[in-house]
């Protein structure tokens, strides 16, 4: 299945004191097999989530929390095996001669939580909805790609259209896409829920659809007490190839992983998704065969807030200098008891065009060279900064872990910048009031190298959120996008990689993976690509 979020910023990295050890324990790897214990299909389980951001709409959904709970609502045309494979979802068939021009035939008998059918004309008019500025679809930009978009969303002015002239319905279960320009990896996009269909109840009242949404995804939406619980059941009309082996999910609001963890052992929580920080040290000797160690696509990096006074004018040498003052082997290794790997680049593993080494001598631990940058980049404006995190992902240890580096190696003063939560971290990123740094984390939307590089650093992509703006690199992004072949465009986004380094649009760090567990509860936990448990695979004991 894919990856989550939705250009998903990531809310937590398990992290442990530096004086913390490491234990033995068991090896669980959430390979997703049952044991032999009697099920009950109609079972609910619970998981570990916070508050999302925003309302529960496709579209409008940039973060961890939201995005898990959207995408067992809704189902798209397409989704993606572990391995990557494109494989199809609510579509029948996603077809092109050109790379232009895309025809998708839906398959047959697919209804809304509501009764009412998905048809060509439920994804044609979302996505049109959805890019309208008047809206205010936190992906819009997604949409960019598709002709006409430009009419309905311009730059300046007024829009000229209220539709894309590349969508167009042929019947009620057949439409076509026709893009600005050829696009080799676009059915890959599509796997994105962005790109999911809406019901025609949706736009009487969008802002209740926010609240209370209708899908067309394995679970059917019943409950939203914010900063507590979302509750969902599982949908027996769905006709996806996923339909949910469980009677539904709860998804539990944690403002600390920390108690999330305690209810996980006592058995009132039953999957987690992050292991908490002060007990990392110990989950694989506490859970056993239900402890989750597993490498998963997303990488974690420090953005730089373009905007601000600060970094407005600043010299790429000073970021490469600052990146160089990290020692990652010893914070991994330490700080995170391993459960981390050292970036060497901003491309996360197992995507589609990772490179090792992509970012060259620059992520590799070097006081002088380091002292050395700074100084011939004209040094940090003011000598201090501050990394923005949220208090609720278990990322005290490992930001501080990191000012101590960068202050120890140059001089610079460096300190944490903690907000409560995720929600408000994001809100602060949103309206461009970061002060200098912040943490920031990505996984894939769609496995393929575009989606850590135009998504992320492209100047009007809806996750450059630092304001990062270069019309060399956009122009670079531009040629791989309109490349031939799929694998002329991976080599072109090669390219752009090894290039970003002269810019530094972020520093990266390391990438990430799940460290988590679930109760005796439930059998058949598996993670995804993206991280997250595929929730539809959970069984629950009798």
């Amino acid at each position: 299945m894919r990856g989550a979020k939705s250009a998903k910023w990531v809310a937590g990295a398990a992290v442990v004191a530096l004086a913390a050890t490491a234990c033995s324990g068991g090896s669980g790897s959430g390979s997703g097999k049952s044991d032999k214990a009697a099920v009950n299909p109609n079972g609910t389980f619970s998981v570990e989530v916070g508050e999302p951001q925003k309302p529960l709409q496709p579209a409008n959904t940039m973060e961890s929390n939201g995005s898990i709970v959207v995408r067992s609502l809704f189902s798209g045309l397409v989704g993606y095996t572990q391995s990557g494979k494109l494989t199809m979802i609510n579509a029948q068939s996603v077809t092109s001669k050109d790379n232009k021009t895309f025809t998708v035939k839906l398959k047959p008998g697919w209804k809304f939580h509501d009764g009412t059918p998905v048809t060509a004309q439920s994804y044609v008019k979302a996505w049109n909805w959805d890019a309208q500025p008047k809206n205010k679809m936190t992906n819009s930009f997604w949409f960019s790609d598709i002709q006409g978009y430009s009419d309905v969303a311009p730059d300046k002015g007024k829009p000229k259209a209220d539709a894309m002239s590349g969508l167009k319905v042929v019947d009620d279960n057949t439409f076509t896409i026709t893009l600005n320009k050829p696009m080799p990896y676009f059915a890959y996009k599509l796997g994105y829920e962005v790109f999911d269909p809406l019901p025609e109840s949706f736009y009487k009242d969008p802002k209740a659809a926010g609240q209370h949404p209708i899908g067309n995804g394995p679970y059917k939406f019943v409950s939203w007490d914010h900063n507590k619980q979302i509750v969902v059941k599982k949908f027996d009309g769905y006709k996806g190839p996923n339909a949910a082996k469980n009677g539904g999910v709860i998804f539990k609001n944690y403002s600390k992983l920390e108690t999330a963890y305690q209810d996980l052992k006592s058995g009132n929580l039953d999957v987690m998704r992050q292991v908490a920080p002060r007990d990392l040290p110990v989950y694989k000797q506490d859970l056993g065969k239900r402890a989750v160690d597993q490498s998963y696509s997303a990488i974690q990096t420090i953005a730089v807030a373009f905007y601000s006074k600060q970094w407005k004018h600043i010299n790429p040498k000073v970021l490469q200098g600052l990146s160089m003052a990290i020692d990652r082997d010893t914070i991994t290794k330490t700080v995170l008891q391993g459960t981390r790997e050292p970036a060497t680049g901003w491309v996360a593993k197992g995507i589609m065009g990772y490179q090792p080494n992509a970012a060259g001598d620059i992520t590799t631990y070097n006081p002088t060279k380091a002292k050395q940058l700074i100084k011939e980049g004209g040094g940090v404006p003011g000598n201090k900064i501050s990394i923005q995190y949220n208090a609720d992902g278990g990322h005290k240890e490992w930001v501080e872990a990191v000012c101590s580096s960068i202050t120890n190696a140059t001089g610079v003063k460096c300190v944490g910048d903690s907000k409560p939560d995720f929600q408000t971290d994001l809100n602060i990123r949103d309206q461009h009031k970061v002060k200098s740094l912040y943490r920031s984390g990505w996984v894939l939307d769609y496995p393929f190298i575009s989606d850590f590089i135009r998504e992320v650093f492209g100047s009007k992509a809806d996750g450059n959120q630092g304001g990062f703006s270069s019309k060399k690199i956009d122009d670079d992004i531009a040629k791989a996008d309109s490349a031939k072949t799929l694998e002329d465009s991976e080599k072109q986004y090669q390219a752009i990689e090894k290039e970003l380094v002269n810019y530094m649009p972020s520093i990266p760090l390391w990438y990430y993976k799940v460290n988590a567990g679930y109760s005796e509860r439930v059998s058949g936990v598996a993670y995804n690509q993206s991280g997250d448990p595929i929730l539809t695979g959970v069984q629950v004991k009798k």
